[in-house]
């Protein structure tokens, strides 16, 4: 072979290499960096936060962790029933991701000592909305927007957001107009007939509250995922606010708040000002805020009740 020729195959091989190198792109992320030559196709949500931004932007995940929770807690996105189940979300299945051929995994800093065995099934991108002093609406918009331009949806990404906001604004001024927006809301859901857990200023609910221009009655800090865990007479302290139950609630629930005196006595179940909601997931993503902004407007302008469902 002539040197001439060797030179012409030296010179193609190195345009092959260099159109390689010019199309990667690397996105920086909380145990490393992602790198990728090519849109995926095949993503791993190993979380629910994901999970919901995935299909927010129409990508239907190959796999999931938790399933069944999600039809529960999350709901909205859908999940389509043909998604196979992976494992739990603090102990997924690497054979089950392995087998299903991924060529992104989407995880959080709760799977950290996890994420070298992920990334030798697939590329992995690790980002985490709650920690410790994050900001859940933030590190959540953050995402939607990466795996927008991720998997080249980055339109999408911005347009989801855009209605996101629109619909915080149109649903904060339903509130107004119905003069519903003048009084403290503690949010709070029950663990039995004696506990709550209510959602402090730190959380991803209090985006939805900012949002509509309601005060959260509840003004402590929570731990990092937003919240605490009180006694009912703990809210006795706040005899102004109105107390929006989320559900789900435990069968039977009603019965025992009624010979609760805990319960009864609360000024805001002497006012009839109770309200219930379907179930909004509290450590979800950015859909969480817009569903629970519309379900507590819808419930505090029809009204409330002295009793739970």
């Amino acid at each position: 072979m002539s040197i001439s020729i060797l030179l012409r195959i030296t010179a193609v091989l190195c345009l092959c290499v260099s159109a390689t190198v010019a199309t990667a792109t690397t996105w920086q992320h909380e145990q490393g960096t992602l790198t990728l030559s090519e849109t995926p196709k095949r993503v791993v949500a190993l979380n629910w936060a994901a999970t919901e931004a995935l299909l927010l932007l129409g990508v239907t995940p190959v796999g999931v962790a938790d399933k069944a929770g999600y039809s529960v807690w999350v709901k909205e996105p859908e999940l389509p029933e043909a998604v196979p189940n992976i494992g739990t979300r603090v102990a997924p299945s690497l054979e089950a991701i392995a087998e299903l051929e991924p060529d992104l995994i989407v995880t959080s800093s709760e799977m950290a000592p996890a994420t070298d065995l992920l990334e030798r099934i697939a590329p992995t991108y690790v980002i985490s909305i709650y920690k410790k002093d994050s900001r859940p609406f933030s590190k959540a918009r953050e995402m939607l927007l990466t795996l927008g331009e991720i998997l080249d949806l980055e339109e999408r990404a911005q347009a989801i957001l855009t209605d996101i906001d629109d619909t915080l604004a149109a649903q904060r001024e339903r509130l107004r107009r119905h003069g519903a927006d003048d009084q403290p809301v503690a949010l709070v859901n029950f663990l039995d007939d004696r506990h709550v857990r209510i959602y402090a200023p730190n959380g991803l609910y209090q985006t939805a509250l900012n949002a509509l221009g309601l005060t959260n009655a509840w003004p402590h800090a929570g731990n990092y995922w937003g919240f605490s865990v009180v006694g009912l007479e703990a809210i006795a302290a706040y005899p102004d606010s109105r107390i929006v139950v989320i559900e789900p609630t435990r069968p039977g629930l009603s019965e025992h708040l009624e010979d609760s005196p805990f319960w009864t006595y609360l000024p805001a179940v002497q006012r009839d000002e109770i309200y219930q909601v379907d179930a909004v997931w509290p450590f979800g993503g950015v859909f969480p805020v817009m569903r629970l902004a519309s379900n507590l407007t819808d419930a505090l302008i029809q009204g409330g009740t002295d009793n739970v469902r």
